[in-house]
């Protein structure tokens, strides 16, 4: 198991939500550089694109794509969604790499598979406001994130906007996780912190979220 002894859960010492895991240093270096090695195996596959809000259709400070059957997706036309191809190539999405399956089924307490990994690109400027991950129809199981790279600021908070925060530093190698009463709960990223990681070549954060998007059967 990745990181078997490593991590150790920060509720406590963090007074996180109900429901919001923290697992730091769940990979080691050599599990981090297999994982990057992964991603640029899909990102070859799907190249990282420029996604835009819906509606305004400013674009977000983010590069993403996406491995899976389904893949979210927005546009100004069309908004939040999830869908089986890449809105660029037109391509079906790469499958998500066994490395990280074998995460889920470690950390998620969920029997069946992931349908959907996004894959968020910050270089040293970009931020992702408070959201909830609530385009999915089944929140019965969680989101399982992954911090790779520089260091973030990661923000946390209830299931209404307006609810208290909670802010801690993320670490390349570390796993959040947001299930149970947490599934709905607000949660971004303030900032960047450049140059804490050798992990990747050109600097930056790799985030990868997986997620169940359709309900069971």
């Amino acid at each position: 198991m990745p990181g078997a002894g490593l991590f150790h859960d920060e509720r406590n010492m963090l007074s996180l939500p109900d429901g919001i895991r923290h697992l730091p240093a769940y990979f080691d270096s050599a599990e981090q550089q297999a994982l990057v090695d992964d991603i640029r195996a899909v990102v070859a596959a799907a190249p990282l694109y420029t996604p835009a809000m819906p509606r305004t259709g400013k674009e977000m400070s983010v590069r993403m794509t996406n491995c899976g059957t389904l893949g979210w997706v927005t546009d100004k036309e069309r908004g939040y969604r999830y869908q089986p191809t890449h809105p660029v190539t037109g391509k079906p999405w790469p499958a998500i790499p066994e490395r990280l399956l074998s995460v889920w089924s470690e950390v998620a307490d969920d029997p069946q598979e992931p349908q959907a990994c996004l894959v968020n690109f910050y270089d040293a400027a970009a931020k992702m406001g408070l959201h909830q991950d609530r385009d999915e129809e089944d929140f019965s199981a969680p989101v399982v994130s992954i911090s790779l790279g520089d260091a973030c600021l990661f923000r946390v908070g209830g299931t209404k906007r307006n609810m208290p925060t909670t802010s801690f530093r993320l670490e390349s190698g570390d796993v959040v996780v947001l299930g149970g009463e947490g599934r709905l709960a607000f949660h971004g990223v303030d900032r960047i912190y450049a140059g804490t990681s050798p992990l990747l070549n050109n600097g930056g954060r790799i985030n990868l979220t997986l997620r169940r998007v359709k309900r069971p059967g």
